[in-house]
């Protein structure tokens, strides 16, 4: 599949610290508990204090091998701050570049959000691939940021507590973002569309929650309409195929569908039938496949041309040579 086209965020890998730091080095964190987090409940605790109790010699923390590095004029709280995120595997540099707020942020408040979390069922493994692509999420305020999210999750996507875990790796993005202006208002268009599954809304396209309704979704949605298609037809394609909402329009609908119109000949029905012709690479997948079976003679319908494997392919083209 393509990925060329998408505006959908892109997955940061977690840079595993653990294997080069002491076996104590998470406990030497402020950052983290020495408490089970499965022992934590989840909704009795109070949302803005530490939910669990802090290691009990932080000095470890100046015999680190990523303490001594830190300017020497830095305070030993922001010295403890940037240790904290680099045991967690975020870039701390990055962090604070995108999110300025957390060069105040104090320890006991990063520490708490960090317990809610784990009191929310999130590991400790997941924080540093959450915080580094979502480092606001840092100095967001749990009472009116983070627990209005999870009810969301609980009362309007309907996700048991068990599974809070899947949706937010799924999507991290949920965690820094409004219910009441971003993710309420992309559930109801979505719904309004016909996107009735709030399983599969949940647990497959989550993302789309997180798109804006007027400058991502319509704006595609309109876009294909203004191809020559139906209201009616445009979103029957999204429906069948919800990564369309991930594509770009510039750089995915545009230059596919006019190399489908001006090289392949295909018509808007072909596009209504296979969707996902938009989801393969125009270099790599569509162009060359389509190249051939021009130079042997063969015009394949759309899934059975781009869908095969390439040894499917590969006998395809044999066949009708060795047939020819």
């Amino acid at each position: 599949m393509d990925e060329s086209g998408r505006e959908e965020e892109r997955h940061l890998p977690l840079r595993d610290t653990t294997d080069t730091m002491p076996s104590t080095a998470f406990h030497s964190s402020p950052c983290f508990s020495l408490k089970n987090p499965s022992s934590l409940p989840s909704n009795s605790q109070q949302p803005n204090s530490p939910l669990s109790s802090k290691p009990k010699n932080p000095l470890l923390l100046h015999k680190h091998p990523l303490y001594a590095p830190a300017h020497s004029n830095l305070s030993l709280k922001f010295k403890e701050k940037i240790l904290c995120l680099e045991i967690m595997g975020v870039d701390s540099g990055k962090a604070l570049s995108l999110n300025p707020s957390l060069h105040t942020a104090t320890l006991d408040s990063i520490h708490s959000i960090i317990s809610f979390l784990q009191s929310k069922g999130i590991h400790q493994k997941d924080l540093g691939r959450i915080f580094g692509m979502c480092p606001k999420l840092l100095t967001s305020n749990i009472r009116t940021d983070l627990i209005p999210v999870f009810n969301f999750l609980s009362q309007d996507l309907k996700v048991p507590d068990k599974n809070y875990r899947r949706v937010i790796n799924k999507c991290p993005r949920l965690l820094v973002s409004s219910v009441r202006d971003q993710l309420k208002p992309a559930l109801f268009f979505l719904q309004r569309l016909g996107f009735k599954d709030l399983e599969a809304l949940s647990y497959h396209d989550p993302v789309l929650l997180v798109s804006s309704v007027e400058k991502t979704l319509i704006p595609k949605l309109e876009y294909l309409m203004n191809l020559g298609m139906s209201r009616a037809d445009a979103v029957a394609m999204f429906l069948r195929c919800p990564g369309l909402f991930t594509f770009s329009v510039e750089n995915n609908f545009k230059p596919k569908f006019d190399y489908f119109v001006g090289e392949m000949g295909g018509s808007l029905e072909e596009l209504k039938e296979f969707p996902q012709y938009f989801a393969f690479s125009l270099e790599k997948r569509i162009k060359p496949r389509h190249m051939e079976t021009v130079q042997n003679g063969l015009k394949l319908p759309l899934p059975l041309m781009l869908k095969s494997t390439d040894e499917e392919f590969r006998e395809l083209m044999t066949k009708h040579r060795v047939g020819g």
